[in-house]
């Protein structure tokens, strides 16, 4: 028995194909690289809330919260460096990753209308007023 492990790879790459045809968005959209955090959406009166849990991340210098054309978006790099040492010798783990989440808003909606702050490992990203005047509508099913 061999202890010999193989990798297969596509013969086509299809995620650097996607990069250079549609951009970097749509491949990092498609094929994200490092991480994805958990991502909560919840109704709050005429506001939505998104929560992301993204701890252990340097708010002020790698997470970005941006608007652009009608998307709310959330990138961001996650550094994570741990090192121990015992009897002499040193392990050192480093993660890290980038990530990007992005959610649809009204066409109404402007900067001034999102705001967001980060308390305990969870970014919460308010936009205000996102439901204003929105009901929702049943639609019939045909039979």
């Amino acid at each position: 028995m061999s202890n010999v492990a193989t990798r297969s790879r596509t013969a086509w790459p299809v995620d650097k194909w996607v990069h250079e045809f549609f951009g970097p968005a749509a491949a990092n959209e498609w094929f994200p690289a490092g991480f994805s955090p958990a991502a909560e959406i919840v109704k709050d009166g005429d506001d939505a809330v998104v929560r992301l849990e993204i701890p252990g991340v340097d708010i002020d210098r790698d997470v970005k919260v941006e608007l652009d054309r009608g998307r709310l978006v959330v990138s961001g790099e996650r550094r994570d460096e741990h090192a121990e040492d015992t009897d002499g010798r040193t392990l050192r783990e480093v993660r890290y990753g980038s990530f990007r989440r992005s959610f649809a808003v009204p066409s109404h909606v402007t900067a001034e209308a999102v705001s967001a702050s980060y308390d305990s490992g969870v970014l919460t990203v308010r936009v205000a007023g996102a439901h204003a005047g929105s009901t929702a509508q049943r639609i019939e099913i045909a039979r």
